[in-house]
This record gives C-alpha cells, sequence and structure tokens, in this order.
C-alpha cells in the first residue's frame, strides 16, 4: 500500500510521460529509511527497441548492488531481456549495466512484478518467474 502512495502516476523516460502500473509494483523500506520502488509501466507509446528494454521504472534513494554490480542511488528503467538478462537504463534510455537473472521455477503464483526476501539475504525483483538478487 505504501508503494502505491509514493510511485507517481505519470512517468518519465525517455522524452515521454508513461502511465505506472501501481497494481504491478512493489518495493522494499531499508533499515535507515531509505527505499527502492519498483512498477510496470505502459510502455505502449515506445518504439519497439525501447519497449523490448524497459518495463519497469526503478527508484533507490540508496546505493544497491545488483547481482554483485554497483548502482549509484537515481531513478532507472529496467527490463529482463533475452538470453536471462536484466538490463538498468538511465532516464534517457542508455545503458547502465546488465546483468544475468535466474528463473524460479519452484513459484507457485508468479506475480508481473513483485519484490521479496531472499533466502540467501537481501531481496529479489521478479517478473514473473525471472528474477534478480540485489541488496544495500
Amino acid at each position: 500500500a505504501d508503494t502505491q502512495k509514493m510511485i507517481p502516476d505519470t512517468l518519465w523516460y525517455k522524452g515521454q510521460a508513461a502511465t505506472a502500473q501501481k497494481r504491478n509494483s512493489g518495493g522494499v523500506k531499508f533499515a535507515d529509511g531509505s527505499y527502492m520502488l519498483a512498477t510496470l509501466v505502459d510502455t505502449s507509446g515506445y518504439s519497439s527497441d525501447v519497449q523490448s528494454k524497459y518495463q519497469a521504472y526503478f527508484i533507490t534513494e540508496a546505493p544497491l548492488k545488483i547481482e554483485g554490480h554497483s548502482l549509484p542511488a537515481g531513478i532507472y528503467g529496467v527490463g529482463f531481456i533475452g538470453g536471462n538478462k536484466f538490463v538498468v537504463t538511465d532516464v534517457g534510455a542508455h545503458d547502465v549495466l546488465t546483468v544475468s537473472s535466474s528463473d524460479d521455477a519452484s513459484m507457485k503464483r508468479p506475480r508481473p512484478l513483485q519484490v521479496t526476501a531472499d533466502p540467501s539475504g537481501g531481496f529479489r525483483l521478479y517478473a514473473g518467474r525471472r528474477y534478480v538478487k540485489f541488496s544495500k
């Protein structure tokens, strides 16, 4: 519920405004009070090359490690792409980092986007059964 209140209705990316799919959002409030938030985006107005990489808006108030790679605090576009990869782009659609993603075949009811605790520590950002691990 808090995530839906904090994410704006309209998001700016690559020179256009798009609607947030707040029902498909999630996040983490870290012990120090900083947040990481993610929401799926209606990308129907974007070109197919942008749509292929930009599926969700990703906001982090603190630097994160995503699959062991550093990501500074900021606002990004993210997406799960072919070859079991996860790409992070800046709001101008320029690639920031690409990491490997994993599949969770044991997930019983996958959702379009969700954030969960990772059993080995940290968290997971899921799109369906595909996920990446992240931590602060």
